[in-house]
């Protein structure tokens, strides 16, 4: 996902209870790399960190027409998602937050 990709997935999920957490930690993987490197465009690592993040995100592309909704999204795959995420912060020694998912009981 480009920065044009990930502001798109704001504006149609960024209310979403677990998608608004997924974009907001990618959009802070985004700043921290294009703090400390080339950028976004040209880390390969971090990028590849956050792909199963970008695939949550971006879902099997019929979303992108329809409804809001996201029925496909749940909190396990989230979690799943942040593993290597968790890990290239760990690897790097970078401090860009990983948002939790606040979910009202």
């Amino acid at each position: 996902m480009n920065d044009y990709d990930i502001q798109i997935a704001t504006q149609r999920y960024g209310d979403h209870a677990i998608l608004g957490s997924a974009i907001k930690t990618l959009e802070n993987l985004r700043e921290w790399t294009n703090r400390n490197s080339d950028g976004w465009a040209y880390w390969k690592k971090p990028v590849r960190s956050a792909q199963r993040l970008m695939e949550l995100i971006d879902g099997d592309g019929t979303h992108k027409y329809g409804a809001r909704r996201r029925e496909d999204v749940t909190l396990e795959a989230y979690r799943k998602a942040l593993v290597p995420i968790k890990a290239f912060r760990t690897r790097q020694g970078a401090d860009f937050e990983i948002v939790e998912v606040q979910i009202d009981a």
